[in-house]
């Protein structure tokens, strides 16, 4: 505070030194010209030649200051005396503090540049038109997008994959998405797009050469999908005279643990290796190629039924469903789905636990849940929970003949059907797995047929239900 006081009163100081400075200007003249019109010479003559030298000064620093500032000449000393000495002194230091931001700008824009010419990834901003603004050097080598020549150019006529412009316009930029480009067949590029800018309307492409990550994820989407093939008939064997060994009379009675501990391990393997086929045929293309309507209310009614003999009485089951409700999609693969979430809630909690199956209307879409009251799960478990065979309790998933892929089946079924997974859980209280579809997908039970349902009729229909 007390520098800025003493820088206050020193600008006070030079402000009133400049001000004697022109009045002393001003009445030397005057002074003047009194002393010389004590020797008799004519006033009339003289006060013009004495006053009009400082009445004419002002004018004409005022124009040379705007002539200085029109032609951007930089402002230096000498400096006029009095106050215009301190306008001229007050502009130059302006003048200089904008050489050094411009100067600070250019180092740090010197400096962007060459970091993004740097990046192996390809960068391109894009304009409210979705017209490329920029691009930097790899963009040429992976996209085909040459900075300047392609200035202004629409994006879709450089990239012009079909499913690129769905994906610019829908603005669910959480998923990249990976394409092979026209020019380059080669490789396989996975774009991702973050909107910025004034009201977020400009984007940011950003293109990352991902060949090497898919070739080894083909090769072991093959090899896992071949060898569970593979393996599956000759298990299928093993268990087959498992079965018939077991179910003869003349099967001694020591041999029998040890035939059934085989039979619940082979049982164990041919389910893990059903899992495995169902997340490679998911992997193989991604979305479901089967679109129909599909009776979510039933699957759930055999499912729940399903559900409760897997239980034997020892878990206690609700369920909310509203029957008028659909969902277009895959019924053999939003089934899996569904039954994971519910099976899983029975494997992997206590006797005595609580399940809620919930089917209805959301915010902005439909949504099937799962809750439990059981014991809930650690959350630093919560975000590998869709990982294939990550297991919270290995020991009691084993036990449970859990094969760690139930999730991940969960999690590819909703991609393919715009859908979202979200697990919340607290130890001591629960846990609640949400699938969330979007209302473009939801369809309305009518007595002909299935009827989509209008998004405002399901947000005033989940406002009904909360309230």
């Amino acid at each position: 505070m007390s520098g800025a006081r003493y820088r206050l009163a020193s600008v006070r100081g030079d402000l009133g030194r400049a001000l004697l400075l022109d009045l002393g200007l001003l009445l030397a003249p005057v002074a003047l010209g009194l002393l010389i019109t004590e020797f008799g010479v004519d006033p009339a003559w003289i006060w013009p030649w004495i006053l009009l030298p400082p009445l004419l000064r002002h004018p004409w620093l005022l124009i040379r200051l705007a002539l200085l500032i029109r032609r951007r000449h930089r402002l230096a000393p000498p400096f006029p005396l009095g106050l215009w000495g301190e306008v001229y002194r007050g502009i130059a230091r302006y003048q200089q503090r904008g050489r050094k931001s411009r100067k600070r700008q250019i180092r740090f824009s010197r400096r962007f540049r060459e970091a993004a010419n740097a990046v192996p990834d390809a960068l391109v901003i894009l304009d409210k038109q979705h017209r490329v603004e920029w691009a930097n050097p790899a963009a040429t080598k992976l996209m085909n997008i040459r900075w300047p020549e392609d200035d202004r150019r629409p994006f879709t006529e450089i990239l012009t994959q079909p499913e690129i412009l769905p994906f610019i316009e829908a603005g669910e930029y959480m998923r990249p998405l990976d394409i092979a480009p026209e020019h380059n067949r080669a490789i396989m590029l996975s774009l991702r797009i973050t909107p910025f800018g004034e009201r977020k309307k400009q984007r940011l492409v950003v293109g990352r050469d991902i060949t090497k990550i898919y070739h080894l994820n083909m090769i072991r989407r093959d090899f896992v999908a071949n060898a569970s093939h593979e393996l599956r008939t000759p298990l299928t064997v093993i268990a087959g005279f498992l079965e018939t060994l077991l179910d003869a009379p003349g099967t001694p009675a020591q041999h029998r643990r040890p035939l059934t501990l085989m039979r619940n391990q082979t049982d164990r393997m041919c389910s893990i290796i059903e899992d495995l086929l169902t997340l490679s045929r998911l992997e193989m293309r991604e979305s479901s190629e089967e679109q129909e309507s599909v009776d979510v209310p039933d699957e759930l009614h055999l499912i729940l039924q399903e559900a409760q003999a897997l239980s034997n009485g020892r878990h206690d089951f609700e369920s909310r469903v509203d029957e008028t409700l659909l969902l277009l999609g895959s019924p053999p693969e939003l089934r899996s789905a569904f039954s994971n979430l519910v099976f899983n809630a029975v494997k992997h909690t206590p006797d005595g636990t609580h399940i809620q199956v919930v089917w209805q209307r959301g915010i902005d879409g439909v949504e099937f849940s799962v809750s439990d009251d059981g014991p809930g799960i650690p959350p630093e478990h919560l975000p590998r929970l869709t990982e294939r065979f990550y297991r919270v309790d290995r020991a009691r998933s084993r036990e449970s003949g859990g094969t760690g892929l139930g999730l991940a089946i969960v999690k590819h079924v909703l991609n393919r059907h715009d859908g979202r997974l979200r697990i919340t859980s607290e130890l001591g209280r629960g846990s609640r797995f949400v699938c969330r579809f979007p209302g473009k997908r939801a369809l309305i039970r009518d007595d002909r047929d299935a009827i989509p349902v209008d998004e405002l009729q399901i947000r005033e229909s989940a406002h009904l239900n909360r309230s």
